[in-house]
């Protein structure tokens, strides 16, 4: 009795499969950033140049933001097993890209209003030493997004999901568990925020070098501010982007619009079952949970809806319920 009750323990360990490599990847960036930032200061105020302090502190924004999801990373990690968090910490991540979204869109306003006021109040450029500048950070932000990059078109779990399975019938009940192996591509939005931050900073860069290069050309020095705001519209939009992804996962929205939970309709259901109850929301990346309650007239073991519930990847932990009609 004591094996088969220990071989029903489970975990609630539901990080993305790629978790400690994104992990690294980010802190990895974190460093380059930081020590281009504290070049870029040392050297601009060596040098005199305010182009390159004002840069160097421009990219400490971007570090700091990092540091949110990095930081998230390894408190989701070192407390996934807490028993505290009832479903784990893969949602931490969302939590992180969320506030990660947040600073992004502030550092879009900024920009957009700072090109606003450069625009109504023109000042002089040292064009080669800002391309110069420009030059060098769009290097290392190509560098960091490559670092970030997904490689994979789909995250392969390598946890194993959780089935429990839970039958009413009279005053009778079961109890049932089983795991399979989840593959379904869901997005790390942590990784994604650190992502777009790297790339909202190249993105500034390349618009910054064209419009410097065009005004040392033809002294277009108004272009500059302009696609200062182009660029700050753009985060914008990306910035709101992330937002819904990561809110969406925070307040337990169905997964794929509703698609996952067409297809749990679709394998319970027969002229004998009904869903009368359903419930589907994401754990982590990579990671699904679901509640089912199904009504039926001929009641059978829970190992059986366990068994076609196997057939949809990607539910990590499954709740069904039974009720016997007639």
């Amino acid at each position: 009795m004591a094996s088969s009750i220990d071989s029903l323990k489970h975990e609630h360990v539901f990080l993305g499969a790629d978790h400690e490599r994104n992990e690294r990847k980010v802190w990895l960036v974190i460093a380059l950033t930081a020590s281009m930032m504290v070049a870029e200061i040392v050297a601009g105020s060596i040098f005199g140049s305010m182009a390159l302090t004002a840069d160097g502190w421009h990219m400490s924004t971007h570090a700091g933001a990092m540091l949110i999801s990095a930081l998230a990373y390894m408190y989701a990690r070192r407390n996934a097993k807490n028993p505290r968090y009832t479903f784990g910490t893969g949602k931490l991540g969302d939590l992180a890209g969320f506030a990660s979204a947040v600073v992004l869109a502030l550092v879009a306003l900024f920009i957009a209003w700072e090109s606003f006021v450069r625009l109504a109040n023109p000042v002089a450029i040292d064009f080669d030493q800002a391309i110069f500048v420009a030059v060098i950070g769009l290097a290392v932000n190509l560098l960091s997004a490559w670092l970030l990059r997904d490689d994979h078109d789909h995250h392969h779990g390598g946890h194993h999901g959780h089935h429990g399975s839970h039958s009413h019938a009279g005053h009778h009940g079961d109890h049932a568990h089983s795991g399979h192996h989840a593959h379904v591509g869901t997005e790390d939005n942590n990784l994604r925020a650190a992502y777009l931050h790297v790339l909202a900073d190249a993105l500034t860069s390349v618009l910054a070098i064209a419009a410097l290069i065009l005004g040392r050309l033809y002294g277009w020095n108004a272009l500059d501010p302009i696609m200062g705001i182009v660029g700050g519209i753009v985060i914008a939009r990306w910035s709101f982007g992330l937002v819904r992804a990561t809110s969406r996962v925070l307040l337990d929205a169905q997964p794929d619009d509703g698609d996952l939970a067409v297809r749990i309709r679709k394998v319970m259901e027969t002229p004998d079952d009904t869903v009368m109850d359903l419930h589907v929301w994401q754990l982590g990346p990579g990671h699904n949970a679901a509640i089912v309650s199904v009504a039926t007239t001929v009641p059978r073991a829970p190992a059986s809806y366990k068994e076609k519930l196997k057939s949809i990847p990607g539910l990590s932990h499954v709740t069904v319920e039974v009720t016997a009609l007639g």
